[in-house]
């Protein structure tokens, strides 16, 4: 005797059978009236509609509902769940995208009522070969969205360089923020990122999503795919860094394609990492960024709340005057003002710039880093910590 399976279970099915053709599962649903509608089909009704000489009539049985059903089982135990189209949790503005899947594996510690839909979602997408330049305007637009009236979600795709920028910098300014997967929910890449993984799905308002069924790996087409999820979710999307090709230039050309607001940050003409944006630009298919408060008027996320704005040598004066003597204080505020004025400056490049020795300039960067001031990489560029810039 054949088992009746619940309308999302159905849909799930049809998920996995047709994940590459959305479209395709979108029109049989709507021609059968349901996704149930679809499997309680008699064969014959089935080659009618898809054609004799098909194998995907043939997938469309009871075995697909079993392991289907069972796998929904094993993802509940997991802490998983599939959210369809008919559900409130669904994306609303992704439901509206032409090629939106018929559901998404959701992984949270929240139910997704409460982490879509409550709030504007904006994408901050680009390259994985993110520059200082990238990575800093990265966290100060991030940031800049944290101090914003309508505080928005974070949306972007877990790869190194920009998006886990964008991921980090959301809960650092205390916005929820969500990882659109490249593979199954069961998985995460790249693996270094796990670990953050576990920490995103148990913070408030933030999960992890993808369209793909558990077991699925990290393959090309994949990553390409599901960019129209990033950009489908959001009402703005912004690009950091892009060459003229790459998953972050699909996503800008998607949400663009959605009539989504689009947002890129301008680089040099040389620079390969921003020829990119500065296509789409030449293209006017995109608004610059060249300050945080148009930015955010942009997206409609209102003007910052009123509040002073830190001066990088001030805040460092001030942090340091009692505990240094006034000769090297003023050393200090020379080493600030280099590094404010020149990005990613290396100690032995501020030595000259200061007019200091090597053994004085360490200890202050040192200071300013161990303090949180600046932040130095393996190369010891230094960059000025968003939060206090």
């Amino acid at each position: 005797m054949e088992r009746n399976y619940s309308e999302n279970v159905c849909l799930c099915a049809l998920n996995r059978i047709f994940g590459y053709e959305p479209k395709v599962a979108h029109r049989i649903v709507g021609a059968a009236g349901s996704a149930s509608a679809v499997f309680g089909m008699s064969a014959d009704e089935r080659a009618a509609m898809f054609g004799p000489y098909t194998g995907i009539a043939a997938r469309i049985n009871q075995s697909e509902l079993e392991h289907t059903d069972d796998e929904l089982r094993r993802l509940q135990d997991a802490g998983c769940s599939f959210i369809t189209m008919d559900e409130p949790g669904y994306p609303a503005l992704l439901r509206e995208c032409p090629d939106a899947p018929l559901g998404l594996y959701y992984r949270s510690a929240f139910p997704p009522e409460t982490v879509f839909n409550l709030r504007p979602q904006i994408a901050v997408v680009g390259t994985r070969d993110v520059s200082l330049y990238g990575k800093e305007w990265c966290r100060k637009i991030v940031g800049a969205m944290a101090g914003a009236r309508l505080k928005p979600m974070i949306v972007s795709g877990f790869a190194l360089g920009v998006d886990i920028t964008a991921h980090l910098a959301a809960l650092e300014g205390g916005l929820p923020t969500v990882a659109v997967l490249p593979t199954g929910i069961d998985d995460v890449y790249p693996s270094r990122h796990r670990s953050f993984a576990g920490t995103l799905a148990a913070t408030e308002g933030c999960a992890l999503v993808t369209d793909y069924p558990p077991g699925t790996e990290p393959k090309a087409i994949n990553f390409i795919r599901r960019n129209r999820i990033i950009a489908g979710i959001c009402s703005g999307t912004v690009l950091i860094e892009s060459k003229t090709k790459g998953g972050g230039m699909i996503t800008a050309r998607l949400a663009a394609s959605y009539d989504r607001d689009l947002m890129v940050l301008p680089g040099r003409a040389d620079d390969p990492r921003s020829q990119g944006c500065n296509a789409l630009l030449r293209e006017k298919l995109a608004e610059p960024v060249t300050d945080t408060v148009h930015f955010l008027d942009v997206l409609g996320l209102g003007s910052p709340a009123r509040r002073r704005i830190p001066d990088f040598e001030a805040e460092v004066k001030e942090r340091y005057e009692a505990v240094l003597d006034p000769a090297e204080l003023s050393d200090m505020a020379a080493v600030a003002a280099v590094i404010r004025h020149n990005r990613g400056i290396t100690p032995d490049d501020i030595c000259p710039e200061a007019c200091l020795p090597y053994a004085r300039v360490i200890r202050l960067v040192g200071m300013l880093e161990s303090d949180g001031f600046i932040s130095m990489d393996l190369l010891q560029r230094c960059t000025i910590n968003v939060k206090i810039s």
